[in-house]
């Protein structure tokens, strides 16, 4: 069959062409009455998430998470630091044997070392999981569980919906955008009726799929830009020339008597600057600085999030969706994947900084965002 293609988040920006799950035959149904709640599981009522931990480091912080959630942070710092202190000692003793001229034993030292940076790399990726399970739970919300326990009969439903929560912790300029890319992807505007989420559309998996990597990577690149759309409005307010230019002009303003007038003026025009559209700020930027700002930076952002789309499509799984399955779902269902998604990547751009000042993680050589495939 064939979907719509959608450009038109960012008709001049190079790079930005999301498909859509929305079928131009598609036809409201009756809405079902069988719901499936993201976050409750009859198998692991405690842990249900698309990804499980595989190292004694996410597991360790999982438990923490559940039990003893004001500990969290304190835990996940240790771990992170033990990790770097376990890296940077394992480099120390090879370069010492290189040294040492001891080239039987910087060999072995070598091998040890490619073995634990598998360990150690699974552990990163179970640390950085954890942390954006934590930034979920601030906000009350749960991952949605791996749909193969949420689809019954070829049908998909989710609910609570959480679009206030989840939309919550963007920016204004941000969540202008979002709602864009949400109705360009699955059909539905901002402006729907309560009668159009609950419409019933079809999206075949593979395409499901592919929206929600590239939605995770929306996200993270959204986060991306607008911080430095805010870093480089504060170095433009804090320009030297610019600073003293405004004191020298407000002392003016005091001598004269002039203070209210003057500095109302003045404030208006800093409003002006401060309230410059993100979207506008993208426009100007070329096709280079635009391809940089999407790109997952570290090797370990970018296998979390094929990870954990895999798993939360249950790729190779047992009850695993098959790979041409076509999926009924309310669009409410879909916004609430999507929406979700991007938050996804928000928040991993802040875990994935926070974990890089500890542990120098690996770059992404890759030049776009993650590898969506589906075979």
């Amino acid at each position: 069959m064939d979907y719509l293609c959608c450009s038109t988040l960012f008709p001049s920006l190079p790079g930005f062409t999301f498909k859509t799950c929305f079928h131009p035959l598609s036809h409201p149904r009756r809405r079902s009455a069988s719901v499936v709640v993201a976050g409750v599981s009859r198998f692991h009522p405690s842990l249900n998430i698309p990804l499980l931990p595989l190292s004694t480091t996410g597991i360790y912080l999982t438990r923490i998470l559940q039990n003893q959630r004001q500990l969290f942070h304190v835990a996940l710092d240790e771990e992170l630091c033990l990790l770097a202190s376990q890296r940077d000692e394992t480099a120390l003793r090879i370069a010492a044997a290189v040294d040492d001229h001891h080239h039987d034993e910087a060999c072995l030292y070598r091998r040890i070392a490619e073995v634990k940076q598998r360990e150690w790399q699974v552990s990163i990726r179970d640390l950085m999981y954890a942390d954006v399970l934590f930034k979920f739970g601030e906000i009350k919300v749960h991952l949605v569980p791996r749909l193969c326990k949420c689809i019954y009969n070829g049908r998909l439903e989710l609910w609570p919906a959480k679009d206030w929560e989840l939309e919550s912790i963007h920016g204004i300029d941000s969540l202008e955008m979002i709602k864009e890319h949400v109705a360009a992807v699955i059909g539905l505007r901002a402006d729907s009726s309560v009668s159009d989420n609950w419409a019933i559309t079809r999206v075949e998996r593979p395409l499901l799929r592919e929206i929600y990597g590239d939605s995770i990577s929306y996200g993270y690149f959204l986060k991306s830009a607008s911080l430095r759309h805010n870093l480089e409005h504060l170095l433009t307010l804090s320009h030297p020339k610019r600073s003293s230019r405004n004191n020298n002009f407000r002392g003016s303003n005091l001598i004269f008597g002039h203070t209210n007038k003057f500095q109302a003026a003045r404030s208006q025009i800093m409003e002006e600057k401060r309230q410059e559209k993100l979207r506008c700020y993208l426009l100007g930027f070329d096709k280079e600085t635009l391809q940089r700002c999407m790109k997952i930076r570290s090797k370990e952002a970018a296998d979390l999030i094929e990870k954990h789309t895999a798993a939360l499509f249950g790729e190779g799984k047992t009850g695993s969706l098959t790979s041409d399955e076509t999926i009924l779902s309310s669009f409410s269902s879909l916004k609430r994947l999507v929406l979700e998604a991007i938050a996804f990547g928000s928040f991993l751009w802040d875990v994935e900084e926070h974990v890089d000042a500890v542990y120098k993680l690996n770059d992404n050589l890759h030049s776009g965002p993650p590898c969506t495939e589906t075979s």
